[in-house]
C-alpha cells in the first residue's frame, strides 16, 4: 500500500498537515491516530482561549479541533483511528497495528506529528511514597473533563506549566480547594494570562522558588512537605512546612514523543528534544517531516497549526518530486535565547521564513536581533519577553536573499529574573 503522504498523529498538528498536504496536491493522504477520536489533547481542554489568531475568535479546545475535523471529513483524506504506529524506517515504511492487524504502509513522504507527553514523578525524582492521588495534570484533566470523575478535594499542584494553572482553576470550579501551586523556578512556566485568570482570580497562592521535599501518605496521599530553595537549588533551613492534601497534580514539563523519530534515524536537538529541521520542516532524513509538539513544545495551538501547514505543504511537494532545494544557512541561538527553530533556513524560500525562539530569562524593553556577523538582518522590539511564551520573528524573501552565511539570534533588554 503506497500513499503520497502519511501523517502520524491526529491532533492539531496532524490535522493541519494533512489538510495542507491535500490542498498542495497530494492525491492520497492518510492520518494514523492511536486514540479513539481525532483532536488530540484539544479534546480535554474545555476552557476557551483557542483560535484567536487562526479564527479571530475564542474557542474551546474541542471547538477548535472540530473545525479541522470537519474539514478533514470534507476532503478525501483517509483516517485510521485506534491505530498504533509501531515502526517508521528511513525509506518511509510505516508499520501499524489497527483493526485489521499489523500492516505496512509505504509513503512517498511522512509527517511526524505525535505530540508530547508529561514528565512523571520518577523523572523529577519526587521523594516519598507513591500513594493514590498523585496524577500528572494532563491525565487528571482527561479524567475530569472527558471521563466525568472528580480526582480530589484538597489539591496541591507541583509546577506552574499551563496545564497545571488551568487545572487549578478547573478543580476550584468543581468545588475542590487548591492549597497552592509550588514552582521551583523564580518565575512561572505558564502564560501570564493563565496566572492572572487561573490563580489570581481565585486567590490561589503561587509559591515560587519552592520545592516538594516529600510526599506523605501510604495508601492515599495525605500531604506534602515543601521548602523554599536558594539559588543553588538547596532547601533553606527553617522554611519547611507541610500542606495537607488528598491530591497532588504534577505539571512539571512536557517531552516530545520522539521514539518513532529515533527509529527513523532522525537527528534530535538536545535543547528542544525534537527533530532537527529545515525551514521546510523536513528533517535530516529525506522525505520525513516534523511539526507541532513533537518538534518543540508550543505555548498556543495557533503556532502549531501554522507550523503544520508548512510541513504538510512541503511533504506534498516532496511526494510530487517538486520540493525546492537550494542554499541553506544555519540558525544559532545567541545571548538570551535557549533555542531557535528551524535549524536551517533555505535562502530561496519564496514564502519567507518564520523563526521561533524562546528566551532564557525574563526581559523587559527587549530587542530581538537576527544577525549575520555584526550586521543586523532583522530587529524586533517587545515590551516583555518571558521564557514561557514563544517569540516569532519573520524573515522576508528579501531578508533571506541578503544572507551569505549562518545567522545568530539574540535578545537584549533588562533582565528580570
Amino acid at each position: 500500500m503506497m500513499k503520497d503522504v502519511i501523517v502520524i498523529g491526529g491532533g492539531p498538528a496532524g490535522l493541519g498537515a494533512a489538510l495542507e498536504a491535500k490542498k498542495a496536491g497530494a492525491t492520497s493522504v492518510v492520518v494514523l491516530e492511536r486514540d479513539r477520536e481525532l483532536g488530540g489533547i484539544l479534546n480535554q481542554c474545555i476552557h476557551n482561549g483557542f483560535g484567536l489568531q487562526e479564527f479571530k475568535e475564542e474557542l474551546t479546545g474541542p471547538e477548535y479541533a472540530q473545525r479541522f475535523i470537519n474539514q478533514v471529513k470534507g476532503e478525501d483524506i483517509e483516517v485510521h483511528l485506534n491505530t498504533m504506529v509501531l515502526d517508521v524506517t528511513e525509506d518511509r515504511r510505516v508499520t501499524v497495528l489497527g483493526d485489521e492487524g499489523i500492516q505496512e504502509i509505504r509513503g512517498k513522504a511522512v509527517v511526524l506529528a505525535m505530540g508530547c507527553r508529561e514528565r512523571t514523578s520518577g523523572a523529577i525524582d519526587l521523594q516519598g511514597y507513591r500513594p493514590a492521588g498523585v496524577y500528572n495534570a494532563g491525565m487528571a484533566q482527561r479524567i475530569l473533563n472527558m471521563e466525568g470523575y472528580q480526582v480530589g478535594k484538597e489539591v496541591v499542584i507541583y509546577g506552574s506549566g499551563d496545564i497545571g494553572l488551568i487545572m487549578a482553576r478547573r478543580m476550584t470550579l468543581e468545588g475542590a480547594k487548591v492549597m497552592a501551586v509550588v514552582e521551583v523556578m523564580p518565575h512561572s512556566s505558564g502564560l501570564y494570562r493563565n496566572i492572572a485568570q487561573c490563580l489570581e482570580d481565585y486567590d490561589i497562592p503561587l509559591l515560587l522558588r519552592h520545592q516538594i521535599e516529600e510526599v506523605h501518605g501510604k495508601d492515599r496521599i495525605e500531604g506534602v512537605r515543601i521548602s523554599k530553595i536558594d539559588e543553588q537549588w538547596q532547601p533553606i533551613e527553617g522554611t519547611q512546612q507541610t500542606i495537607s492534601c488528598d491530591t497532588l497534580l504534577l505539571s512539571v514539563g512536557l517531552i516530545p514523543e520522539n521514539e518513532l523519530s529515533e527509529k527513523a534515524r532522525v537527528s534530535l536537538d538536545p535543547r528542544t528534544k525534537g527533530a532537527v529541521v529545515k525551514s521546510t520542516m523536513e528533517t535530516d532524513v529525506p522525505g520525513i517531516f516534523s511539526c507541532g509538539n513533537v518538534l518543540h513544545v508550543h505555548d498556543i495551538v495557533d503556532f502549531v497549526t501554522e507550523e503544520s501547514r508548512i510541513a504538510g505543504r512541503n511533504a506534498a511537494r516532496f511526494a510530487a518530486g517538486a520540493l525546492p532545494r537550494g542554499k541553506e544557512v544555519l540558525t544559532n541561538p545567541g545571548k538570551g535565547v535557549t533555542y531557535t527553530l528551524p535549524h536551517r533556513i533555505m535562502l530561496e524560500d519564496p514564502d519567507g521564513v518564520t523563526l521561533f525562539l524562546r528566551s532564557d530569562v525574563i526581559y523587559k524593553k527587549a530587542r530581538v536581533k537576527v544577525k549575520e556577523g555584526e550586521r543586523i538582518v532583522k530587529e524586533k522590539r517587545e515590551r516583555l519577553i518571558v521564557p514561557s511564551e514563544m517569540v516569532q520573528i519573520n524573515l522576508s524573501p528579501e531578508d533571506l536573499s541578503s544572507l551569505t552565511g549562518e545567522i545568530i539570534v539574540e535578545i537584549e533588554g533588562e533582565e528580570n529574573d
